[in-house]
């Protein structure tokens, strides 16, 4: 297929705008067969994409989950644009800027709880949950607790692409081939289709999975866990819905064993549920708050970690001209992130999206499962704004019905939808109304059945 695409490189600059795809190295990414059939897009704006032709393209995940405020806000792209003509780069490493501090402070006005006053920027949601680790960790340490090294995450978790992320996540494909950290164990998964096929929201079975925790503290003992790390909902692993009364449960053992308790809600964060966090939708206050993707809505690359005050003042003991926490990143509290942070913050309040996510989630749900029935699906899911259609595999080939849902969404009804394995995962951002769902929804109706 390489051959091919550079002898045809006409015909693929006219087909993409690109003479050559050989020397991107994509990620997550069957690079063979994109290269052979591209899928490329060189405008937003709104709820869609637009084809380098000029098709426009309904995107119904968000981009990755990320774009909940649409593409190209006139206000946020405001904001990017001033900052970077006033300040485009200063470190935060013994120095910093503005933009960082307002940023922090602002994020912190969406938190419901006191406890959380301090954030600490990253770039990414992978970059966030090894921070989290690495302070849950130091914390442990920092309180005298040394013998609390073990860090427990659970099976079909996904928790980005870092050393850390990988070992706590419960995903083998993403470990197989590397290294991963030591003293991390996993629970079980709370995804059970003879159980829980079709449930709208909350599972009604399966608070009990909570108490698998028990087994790994009986294993190890409570003196030796530092922590346990879980999605509210497990978005990129296909839409796995908490149980109901399960993540209660996980915060009454945490509570009980003195394990701290990591919310990633790197896909959650920023009104995916209707609420600013998945933390306000259960009322169940984790000790550290993962979050990336909304926060800037995708259009520049930040994430954070928000830390209950008991957890930063443990760090603040040493002489106070001493490195606390010896971790960062060269672009920590970018300005330019900072900004589009602080203005993304403000459409998601002043537009009122948040609300448009729980006015519409009945009709999203009821759209979802009217699939019930069609031909290869054997499970829906959907909670907030977020939607997991399950298939069968096709003789026993996981992913491939999958992947040709997706190819012929994109092609043929230029609508952009994500799969993982023979999972649909929808996500639309937030800006989104009825006739966008009719129109997600009517199409997976023509297209699974083909599939």
């Amino acid at each position: 297929m390489i051959l091919q695409i550079k002898v045809g490189g006409l015909e693929i600059k006219k087909m993409t705008g690109v003479k050559n795809l050989k020397n991107l190295w994509m990620p997550f990414s069957a690079n063979k067969a994109f290269k052979a059939n591209p899928r490329l897009m060189n405008k937003s704006e709104g709820l869609f994409y637009k084809k380098v032709d000029g098709t426009p393209v309904l995107d119904g995940t968000s981009g990755l989950w990320c774009c909940n405020a649409g593409h190209n806000h006139p206000k946020i792209v405001k904001a990017i644009h001033r900052q970077a003509e006033k300040l485009d780069y200063a470190p935060f490493f013994q120095m910093g800027h503005p933009m960082g501090f307002k940023a922090a402070k602002k994020l912190l006005d969406f938190i419901p709880s006191n406890d959380f006053q301090y954030v600490f920027f990253t770039n990414s949601g992978s970059e966030s949950v090894d921070t989290a680790l690495k302070i849950a960790l130091g914390y442990q340490q920092h309180r005298g607790k040394r013998g609390k090294k073990i860090l427990v995450g659970r099976e079909r978790a996904y928790h980005g692409v870092g050393f850390g992320g990988i070992s706590v996540g419960g995903l083998p494909l993403n470990k197989r081939h590397f290294s991963l950290l030591q003293n991390v164990d996993h629970i079980i998964s709370t995804h059970n289709l003879e159980k829980n096929a079709f449930s709208r929201g909350l599972p009604s079975w399966g608070k009990n999975l909570a108490d698998d925790l028990l087994r790994i503290i009986e294993k190890y003992g409570a003196d030796q866990i530092a922590a346990f790390i879980t999605e509210p909902l497990a978005g990129s692993t296909g839409v796995l819905i908490p149980p109901k009364g399960y993540l209660e449960r996980i915060r009454e053992i945490c509570t009980e064993h003195d394990i701290l308790l990591i919310f990633d809600e790197v896909i959650t964060g920023f009104g995916r549920l209707g609420t600013p966090f998945a933390v306000q939708y259960f009322d169940v206050t984790p000790d550290i708050i993962v979050c990336a993707k909304g926060l800037t809505s995708g259009t520049v690359p930040m994430g954070a970690v928000i830390i209950k005050k008991e957890i930063y003042d443990a760090y603040q003991k040493e002489d106070p001209k001493t490195i606390d926490f010896f971790h960062g990143y060269t672009y920590s509290a970018h300005p330019l992130a900072s900004a589009a942070l602080i203005a993304t913050l403000e459409v998601y309040s002043d537009e009122g999206l948040f609300n448009n996510v729980s006015e519409l989630s009945s009709y999203w749900e009821e759209a979802l499962h009217s699939l019930k029935g069609i031909d290869h699906v054997i499970d829906i899911r959907n909670l907030g704004l977020v939607g997991g259609i399950e298939m069968s595999s096709e003789n026993g080939k996981v992913g491939k019905r999958g992947y040709d849902v997706f190819e012929k969404m994109f092609h043929d009804e230029n609508i952009l939808i994500r799969v993982t394995g023979d999972i649909i995962a929808l996500s639309p951002p937030l800006i989104a109304d009825k006739k966008h769902i009719d129109r997600i929804i009517d199409s997976l109706r023509r297209i699974i059945p083909l599939c």
